[in-house]
């Protein structure tokens, strides 16, 4: 099974980690690589470089960002292979624990849905 982990930050245009939180997470990152748990990761630029596509009844909009009404925005993803929910909330605090008191961060588990040939999911 796939999961995708979803890393929720408060966003500020101060904050950068250290040099300990990079070496540990370029650790952590090539471990869980080499064992093939996982599959790709990556940090997301500031809210104010994207924009929103919504459909509202058939219309759809566009809207730049930053986003004023969101506090927390998704700063990054991890998309992992595990054989369980569980599994995949293990290695989720890992990389939670690498972090420690550096920064307040969360992050969403969620499964992804697999289509039987293979191909995209679902809409």
């Amino acid at each position: 099974m796939r999961f995708l982990s979803m890393i929720r930050v408060e966003e500020t245009t101060d904050q950068q980690p250290s040099q300990r939180l990079m070496d540990e997470m370029m650790a952590l990152i090539g471990e869980l690589s080499a064992a093939g748990v996982l599959l790709d990761t990556a940090g997301l630029l500031p809210s104010s470089h994207g924009a929103r596509v919504r459909s509202q009844h058939g219309r759809i909009t566009v809207t730049d960002g930053p986003f004023a009404e969101a506090r927390e925005v998704i700063g990054g993803y991890a998309i992992l292979k595990a054989d369980s929910l569980d599994e995949a909330l293990a290695v989720t605090r890992r990389f939670l624990q690498v972090h420690g008191d550096e920064w307040d961060i969360e992050c969403e588990v969620r499964p992804i849905e697999e289509s039987p040939s293979g191909g995209c999911g679902r809409a």
